[in-house]
């Protein structure tokens, strides 16, 4: 199981407006920075390149890019939680 750091918005009232370490179901939390960001109309493509040079590219929607405040350069974690990973050879 992983783990994550939540922080609320500044400026909200309230005991419950603090950091937070929350345990998530993911067991495959990888830490990296957006190397690309692309905005569609409705979903950006987000490219996070992680330590050692390789890279992880996500779908996402344009509104939560936006939310997240996704730019190239900021580090970001990248949460992978799938039931099946299939893998193909010829």
């Amino acid at each position: 199981m992983g783990s994550m750091v939540f922080r609320y918005l500044p400026g909200l009232e309230g005991p419950d407006n603090k950091e937070k370490t929350l345990n998530i179901s993911a067991r495959n939390v990888l830490k990296g920075t957006v190397k690309n960001l692309t905005h569609g109309a409705v979903n950006s493509e987000v490219t996070v390149e992680l330590a050692g040079g390789a890279e992880v590219v996500s779908i996402i929607t344009k509104n939560s890019a936006e939310n997240l405040g996704l730019v190239e350069g900021k580090e970001v974690y990248v949460v992978i939680k799938a039931s099946n990973v299939m893998i193909a050879a010829g």
